[in-house]
């Protein structure tokens, strides 16, 4: 069985989640669990030093950009928007907690 979104065919997992997120290409060797962070809980230093690490490769992405290596100039761009989100799971794990604390208070 074939699977497509709009007008592209989807051949793996990873090219069906980058089509149905809306993303054409997504960049090659970006670890996005680097920059938003792991399915599984983290502890703070875990944590801390993940965001360290993304921290560094973002400002050598935007160095090597400012070079004149444009791929790593949008590779900075989008892993910089990747610290700015959630993955789908942990969102829908956190928002299953909450709703279960507010109805136990009320």
């Amino acid at each position: 069985m074939r699977t497509y979104i709009g007008n592209h065919q989807a051949l793996d997992d990873v090219e069906f989640e980058e089509l149905a997120l809306g993303f054409d290409v997504l960049p090659l060797g970006i670890d996005r669990d680097l920059f938003r962070g792991p399915l599984a809980p983290e502890s703070r230093e875990e944590r801390a030093a993940r965001l360290d690490v993304a921290r560094e490769v973002i400002e050598e992405l935007a160095a090597q950009g400012e070079g004149g290596d444009e791929i790593a100039a949008w590779d900075a761009l989008y892993a910089d928007a990747l610290t700015c989100t959630v993955p789908f799971l942990r969102a829908a794990r956190t928002a299953g907690r909450s709703t279960q604390a507010g109805e136990v208070a009320a």
